[in-house]
């Protein structure tokens, strides 16, 4: 199945962005190329060779593994996009539950590791308070002396060529510690360090919060939005903050789409992260299926976070017996049921992105400044859908399917590519290498990253004296 956008807007030629993997961990892997089941590790086995030193390093952070279709999307598109202009590279994501990032999205760069060094020393602040967790993520990744614990994840975050935050709502003033994130890519830098961050939605800011995150985002060397409130609250054009909207957008014609036949009407309603209690939106979903003539043999009902958008349909499943579910896992492994000509209802902001290429629909905004921005940013782009907020109204009709005027996602989509090479401009600047090209050849000076290898080394020089 083609999903094909009404009038001139660009096919949507699906592709797969979250193929399943095996799940063995590098651990075995290791001990397998080594030799026998059980060989004993030495000291040698630990060593990293000269050739593992100059390859470029490259440490992400993001939100992936809770899990949550947004975030792993993000997460695979930015690795996939790195898999292709920089597959020798060592690759990094600081994610919140490394274990399952990487059971979900696998390996789709060669050479990716998953981490949670940030994460967990934004937990481990003895304050909750956001200033506070700034204050002591910059002092233990300065210093791991203060949180030894994850002494070599700090080592390892303070030897890489590029931080970057990649894209999500994950760092607004909903989640304050989060704010720890950003501290702490600033405090790792090092002279030699690319800092940037992409696709943030960083609205609505803790109180009192907002001349810290400028304070921060001021020493990045990239600083990329994806909606208007965010864009002013860090300063705008004047302080070099770009509007490129969100990071699907790097690679919308990538995402995997369910190619079985789908239902004409989709509903994804969360229960966290909203002002409404389950009982009211479950309410007004019901009451709009209702308005829509919807049977309930043509109703499809998303997960986009497991469990969280299963609560709300749970009060009115007995209503609409037939309906087909679809748990985020099959979301995950084998696409978002979308088609043109579709109906949504849908309070997850990713599902309105992808399904609006070519369905019609209504948003339901759940929270009135976070998820706002967030739908406003897709209204703005020229999205046919409608949104909706509190209070809910007795009634709504969706707009007819249709989709995003035509060239938008393919322009949005060049914009963030420009954005991504502003971020990895050493990635860019030599002919590109496969995996096999880089590894072990013993000649660095031709591989992208190289300057940065160069810096890295005569800082070690200068260290060691």
């Amino acid at each position: 199945m083609h999903f094909r956008a009404v009038g001139r807007a660009p096919v949507f030629e699906p592709g797969r962005l979250a193929r399943r993997s095996g799940t063995e961990c590098a651990g075995s892997q290791q001990l397998k190329r080594r030799g026998r089941p059980g060989a004993r590790l030495s000291r040698r086995d630990h060593a990293v060779t000269p050739d593992d030193r100059d390859r470029p390093r490259y440490y992400l952070i993001g939100a992936a593994g809770w899990p949550n279709y947004g975030d792993e999307l993000i997460a695979s598109i930015w690795l996939r996009y790195l898999a292709e202009i920089a597959p020798h590279a060592d690759v990094w994501l600081d994610c919140q539950a490394p274990g399952n990032a990487r059971l979900l999205l696998g390996t789709p760069h060669p050479r990716v590791n998953y981490v949670d060094t940030l994460w967990r020393l934004s937990e481990a602040a003895p304050s909750g308070r956001p200033w506070d967790v700034a204050a002591w993520v910059q002092h233990a990744v300065r210093d791991s002396g203060h949180a030894p614990r994850w002494g070599a994840g700090i080592e390892l975050l303070r030897d890489v060529d590029v931080i970057h935050v990649i894209g999500g709502g994950y760092l607004a003033g909903v989640w304050p510690t989060h704010i720890g994130l950003l501290a702490g890519a600033v405090a790792a830098a090092q002279p030699y360090t690319r800092v940037a961050a992409t696709g943030q939605g960083v609205w609505p800011p803790a109180p009192h919060t907002e001349p810290l995150l400028r304070s921060l985002t001021e020493r990045f060397d990239v600083v990329d939005v994806r909606d208007e409130p965010s864009a002013e609250l860090l300063g705008g054009a004047a302080a070099g903050v770009t509007h490129g909207g969100d990071d699907v957008l790097l690679a919308i014609d990538q995402v995997l789409i369910d190619r079985r036949p789908v239902p004409k009407y989709m509903v994804c309603a969360q229960s966290d992260t909203s002002e409404f209690g389950t009982e009211e939106l479950a309410a007004f979903v019901l009451s709009w299926l209702r308005s829509q003539d919807v049977k309930p043999e043509d109703l499809g009902i998303v997960e986009g976070i497991p469990r969280a958008d299963r609560e709300v349909y749970a009060l009115f499943e007995h209503a609409v017996p037939g309906a087909r579910f679809y748990p985020f896992q099959e979301v995950w492994t084998e696409g978002l049921p979308v088609a043109a000509g579709q109906t949504w209802l849908s309070t997850r902001f990713h599902p309105h992105l992808v399904a609006a290429h070519g369905a019609g629909g209504v948003a339901i905004s759940v929270h009135s400044d976070f998820y706002a921005s967030k739908h406003q940013s897709l209204l703005a782009l020229g999205s046919p859908w409608t949104m909706v907020g509190k209070p809910l109204p007795s009634s709504v009709e969706p707009p007819a399917p249709s989709g995003f005027p035509a060239g938008v996602l393919s322009r949005q989509r060049g914009l963030k590519r420009e954005i991504a090479r502003r971020v990895y401009p050493a990635a860019h600047s030599s002919p590109r290498q496969t995996a096999s090209d880089g590894a072990g050849s013993g000649d660095t000076g031709s591989e992208p990253g190289a300057r940065f290898s160069s810096l890295r080394r005569v800082r070690r020089a200068l260290g060691d004296r």
